[in-house]
């Protein structure tokens, strides 16, 4: 599984930064600003950062290869892209969570969650901005999003009901041409998957459109026992009724995400299309 090489962060300072967890200083959340000369230590700021050079060159990347998108269905290809399952599968693959400096009460829980795997991957994209500028992150991230956008594509297409056969994307350096042929995809040599929790991205969105055409409601049923659990990290545990029915249950580390599997497990029970887990290789 070939990932381009990950470029290095010039600054010790700003690495030990990226690789900060919160929970090491524990530093009071409720605070407006911190005092002058005295800044959080840990990587929050940096994850912030992050989050938007990703946006600007997913986006930036999406209306390179497909020029023509409209920007609804390029929102929903960038959600799939930067969302926290693939970037925490990418932040696994670079082995970015086995750096991460942890309190050492809530170690294990933290580096196995998938928010926190996305957040390093974040903080490490800003840090290499911030050391080594735009340019050589938006270079880097070309190379390893192009794969997960073709990907992102297709879902989304057929999430609007096409036909499989899609748009060739346009690549760097070629002339972009207002019609591109309607073309199959040649695979790449290596293997990329968008993961299955994050195809769910969508999903929520969809069965949201659903009930509205069929009239129906959805009332989501939250487990107050599952909530804590007993665990540094809470789990969120959500029933979706229909009509008092269960139609489909989630559970995950965030409401939006218990929510997404939720409305997945619905969808499938009610009989509309989900998209599989789909792979190069």
């Amino acid at each position: 599984e070939d990932l381009p090489p990950i470029p290095s962060i010039s600054s010790d300072d700003i690495m030990l930064q990226v690789y900060t967890h919160r929970s090491v200083f524990a530093r009071p959340t409720h605070v407006f600003e911190d005092a002058p000369g005295d800044p959080a230590p840990d990587n929050e700021t940096l994850e912030h950062l992050g989050d938007s050079v990703l946006g600007l060159c997913a986006t930036a990347l999406i209306r390179e290869m497909y020029p023509c998108l409209r920007v609804g269905p390029a929102t929903k290809i960038r959600a799939l892209v930067v969302g926290n399952p693939t970037l925490a599968a990418i932040s696994t693959h670079y082995r970015l969570p086995d750096s991460l400096r942890l309190h050492p009460a809530q170690a294990i829980t933290l580096r196995a969650s998938t928010n926190i795997q996305a957040d390093v991957f974040e903080s490490y994209v800003a840090g290499v901005y911030v050391t080594q500028g735009l340019e050589v992150v938006q270079r880097w991230l070309s190379v390893l999003f192009r794969p997960y956008v073709i990907l992102a594509y297709r879902i989304i297409r057929a999430e609007y009901g096409f036909a499989p056969e899609t748009i060739s994307p346009i690549a760097e350096g070629d002339d972009i041409s207002p019609t591109p042929p309607l073309v199959q995809y040649q695979m790449p040599p290596t293997s990329y998957c968008l993961p299955p929790t994050g195809m769910t991205t969508g999903h929520l969105s969809l069965f949201n459109q659903y009930l509205q055409q069929k009239g129906k409601f959805v009332e989501w049923d939250w487990t107050e026992s599952d909530v804590t659990n007993g665990k540094a990290t809470p789990v969120w545990a959500v029933s979706a009724l229909i009509d008092q029915r269960c139609v489909g249950k989630g559970r995950a580390t965030t409401k939006k995400a218990a929510k997404n599997e939720a409305a997945t497990q619905a969808l499938q029970s009610l009989g509309v299309y989900v998209s599989p887990q789909i792979c190069f290789g």
